[in-house]
């Protein structure tokens, strides 16, 4: 039975579930600041028999200009194949951070395994809170050919897909059955993706019958629609009781997390640290909150940290974090903050975030409480001598950096050290230009190493350290900014999760630089493996021996190569000096370029003096794990029970 048609006295528009989704995300915007953009920037797909009918259809209509005579569209959405599904989230997800998440992309999947390759994406997206709307398709709503090609069948229901694991890794869930749901779908949707709170992965599932099935939908459902990016303002008495506790302490530390990039606070926190003197130390996605050579910044702070970050860190009585959601590398696993009195003021959107360590609250918008900081903290600022060992702590780290960037170390092993590959990469990028990583110990000393001059810069994916994400998500970054060169930094563990996107940056005309770093194993976790007394078993790429382990010759396998057949131009680079003039070339061309590099698998990188929670086995008959447990437990006594 067709679904009955609405009131009659409603006008009415006879169109597709899949014909009214293209049409409705077409006249969404955004607005914040008085600036309006569209919030769709286009759409990623790959079809399979699950969408290829309905939503391909839809956007093949779309693109001719031939959805309904009476209505002119905007602009079609730009479609974009991918060649994983889970990739395409991941260039979504880089687009939508480098648009500060006022803009992002659509990702329709087909039914079975295409829309379960998303699911990592969807939680990397959430974990991040970075919005990406998600349209897996899903089997028939009819059920009338039940059960169809890729349909997972459940005794205890018919109701339930594998979809359905989607649930717990979305902010929006919801699966239409019938075309009259199609509207509260897409506008609960919309909602949770422009709410910087809680935004992050909305999944409407779209069963494939249902796809092509035609109903009367409501015009007013496809009116342009404006939706403001809200900056909530902080409650007077909020800012009063910071500011009191700010004014007590003797040693505060500002920790900046990724919502001062996010709300475009960073003037503010400038002029915030400026006026009161406390320093700042950065997370990961709050890298670039502050430049780097700025005399209150302190850099990386935590697990990957700076020696400067951390020793005021430790001795901090009061922290103010801003749009962090302090997780364990910020915190060092709770070790980062050592003094017994220490008290936090929790500046973040999310009330998740703002009561965190029992913490006084602040729920608002980055810029907006910055700013009325600054007011209420008027007259107050750190003693000189404070400021002045904040600025000397910089220097010194910084010289630090600067000698392993010119440790010269590679040229005497013949490999170069990877820090000597970051420092060459910090060279040649200008200072709006954008550095995206994601997995492994290329993050860690990114981190700790790379100087940002720039907010929107330093692009590292750490709140899932999604291995495969390096790749997809600096052409989601690319596509964003297409007026900045993109420098892909990855190593060979995590190109050969997820290489196959550079075919999509061919096929797009995408312009990203990589720079693939071939150590033959996995540096991070094999260093990791080795303090942790397991012998960096498994960690590095190894043909099987006579003796039947993984210890014999590096594996044959020229990623070069591999690169060059994917249709990117290629350099290789043996010294650092020929490293430099390969970024420099790829920098000057037109066209995406690889420039690729063997790197020493047992290179190190400065020590910032952080501590990280992975445990180790209590007990063992080897020696190495007997001796890892001891440190470990010398190590967990800093830990500090904050709430």
């Amino acid at each position: 039975m067709s679904a009955v048609p609405p009131n009659p006295a409603v006008v009415t528009v006879r169109l597709t579930v899949s014909q009214a989704v293209v049409r409705f995300l077409q006249a969404q915007f955004s607005e914040r600041d008085g600036v309006r953009r569209p919030f769709f920037g286009g759409v990623f797909g790959i079809f399979g028999h699950g969408n290829v009918a309905g939503i391909g259809q839809a956007l093949l209509e779309a693109e001719e200009g031939a959805l309904g005579d009476d209505w002119e569209p905007p602009a079609h959405l730009r479609y974009m194949t991918g060649r994983n599904e889970q990739a395409m989230v991941h260039a979504a997800v880089g687009y939508a951070r480098q648009q500060d998440r006022l803009q992002t992309l659509a990702v329709t999947a087909s039914v079975g395994p295409g829309s379960t390759n998303m699911l990592t994406g969807a939680a990397l997206a959430t974990v991040n809170r970075i919005p990406v709307l998600l349209l897996p398709a899903d089997v028939f709503a009819t059920r009338v050919a039940s059960p169809v090609l890729q349909e997972l069948e459940q005794p205890y229901g018919y109701d339930v897909s594998v979809n359905d694991a989607f649930r717990p890794l979305s902010k929006f869930f919801d699966r239409v059955w019938r075309p009259e749901q199609l509207p509260s779908a897409l506008l609960g949707a919309m909602r949770v993706l422009t709410d910087p709170a809680e935004t992050g992965a909305a999944t409407i599932c779209l069963p494939e019958d249902l796809q092509a099935e035609a109903w009367d939908f409501p015009v007013e459902l496809f009116r342009e629609r404006t939706w403001r990016i809200a900056r909530p303002v902080p409650e007077k008495v909020a800012i009063a009781e910071a500011a009191d506790l700010i004014r007590s302490a003797k040693a505060p530390l500002v920790v900046a997390g990724g919502g001062v990039v996010y709300s475009q606070a960073t003037e503010a926190l400038r002029a915030f640290v400026e006026a009161t003197g406390i320093p700042v130390g950065q997370s990961q996605a709050g890298k670039g909150a502050i430049r780097y050579d700025h005399p209150l910044s302190l850099g990386a702070v935590g697990s990957t940290g700076t020696t400067a970050a951390n020793e005021i860190a430790a001795e901090a009585d009061v922290v103010i974090g801003i749009g962090t959601r302090y997780s364990d590398f910020t915190t060092g696993s709770r070790t980062a903050f050592q003094n017994p009195d220490v008290r936090f003021v929790n500046v973040n959107v999310a009330s998740l975030d703002a009561v965190k360590h029992a913490g006084l609250p602040v729920q608002a918008d980055a810029r907006e409480a910055l700013e009325a900081l600054t007011e209420a903290l008027e007259g107050f600022s750190t003693p000189d001598a404070y400021r002045e060992r904040a600025a000397r702590l910089n220097r010194e780290w910084d010289a630090v950096v600067d000698r392993f960037f010119h440790s010269g170390i590679g040229e005497a092993k013949g490999l170069l050290a990877q820090a000597e590959v970051i420092g060459a990469v910090d060279e040649v990028a200008g200072d709006r230009d954008v550095v995206v990583c994601a997995a492994g110990s290329l993050p860690g000393d990114l981190h700790a190493m790379w100087r940002s001059r720039d907010p929107k810069q330093y692009h590292v994916e750490y709140g899932y350290s999604c291995m495969g994400y390096e790749i997809p998500g600096g052409i989601g970054v690319a596509l964003a900014a297409p007026d900045r060169d993109v420098f892909i930094t990855v190593g060979d563990g995590s190109f050969l999760m997820m290489p196959t996107e550079l075919v999509t940056a061919v096929q797009e005309g995408v312009k990203v630089i990589v720079v693939l770093l071939q150590n033959h194993g996995f540096a991070s976790i094999g260093a990791l493996s080795e303090q942790h007394g397991s012998q960096r078993y498994g960690t590095r790429y190894r043909k099987r021996s006579e003796s039947g382990r993984l210890e014999g010759e590096k594996l044959p396998v020229d990623l070069a190569a591999n690169v060059e057949s994917l249709g990117i131009r290629t350099l290789r680079a043996g010294t650092r000096k020929e490293l430099v003039a390969a970024l420099q070339d790829a920098k000057a061309s037109r066209e995406s370029t690889c420039v690729y590099v063997e790197t020493d698998l047992y290179s190190e990188a400065p020590d910032g003096g952080g501590w990280w929670d992975v445990p180790v086995s209590e007990v063992s008959h080897l020696e190495s794990t007997r001796a890892a447990r001891t440190w470990y437990e010398g190590e967990k006594r800093t830990q500090r029970p904050l709430l």
